[in-house]
């Protein structure tokens, strides 16, 4: 009777580590199921960020590009201003750096003077008339850069209002260009009869008893009868 006693007793024993055995396996296949799964995951995570990787240095070269291309642009417009206005001496550079991540531009004035070249920001460059120039061209060259076009006509208040009168009529000319070129009407509100008589159309405004009175200018100098 001990014997079977023993007997039944190990059998239990058997059958209850048999059950664990299994409970144990079932839950080792979870297990490796669930670290099957995280690996795959990491390998899917560790291949994204490198296609991320690429992606940004291709938008950061890409960016490059586009900079470069926008500074040339701007530099060609507004030094072929410069040079519409005051002559072949002049041009316009733009410099790009980066300070704490951030892209940043410093636009030159270049004259080349007997020999020698001078570099000056526009603000010290001969007075205000090369910062009324260089700041009217930068305007168009923005305008006609952005995408998509903006349709309309470029409006200025008082341009050229530091020009001297040397350089007045190459302005009004550099001015005709770029409506001709851009195909774009140009409206400007000037005192300078320089400028008015230059133009297709132009009135007069004035007050008068506290009211604006308007009226078409009869003294144009601009060819049309």
């Amino acid at each position: 009777m001990e014997i079977n006693s023993a007997f039944a007793e190990l059998e239990r024993a058997l059958q209850q580590s048999k059950n664990e055995l299994v409970s144990k396996k079932a839950k080792r296949d979870l297990h490796l199921q669930h670290l099957q799964e995280i690996e795959e995951r990491w390998s899917e995570c560790n291949n994204r960020r490198d296609l991320l990787d690429k992606v940004r240095v291709l938008l950061q070269i890409s960016s490059e590009h586009a900079r470069l291309q926008a500074k040339q642009q701007l530099e060609t417009l507004v030094t072929n201003a410069l040079q519409y206005v005051f002559g072949s001496a002049f041009r316009f550079e733009i410099e790009l750096s980066d300070h704490g991540g951030n892209p940043t531009a410093d636009f030159y004035v270049v004259t080349e003077w007997e020999g020698q070249t001078i570099k000056n920001k526009p603000q010290d460059s001969r007075g205000g008339g090369i910062v009324d120039v260089v700041s009217l061209a930068l305007r168009i060259a923005l305008i006609e850069t952005v995408k998509p076009r903006l349709p309309g006509p470029i409006i200025l208040d008082e341009p050229g209002k530091h020009v001297s009168e040397d350089y007045i009529v190459p302005m009004i000319e550099f001015l005709k260009s770029v409506g001709e070129t851009f195909g774009r009407q140009i409206i400007l509100v000037t005192h300078n009869t320089d400028l008015t008589e230059s133009a297709d159309t132009a009135y007069h405004v004035r007050l008068s008893g506290g009211k604006s009175e308007v009226q078409m200018s009869r003294y144009l100098d601009n060819g049309i009868a």
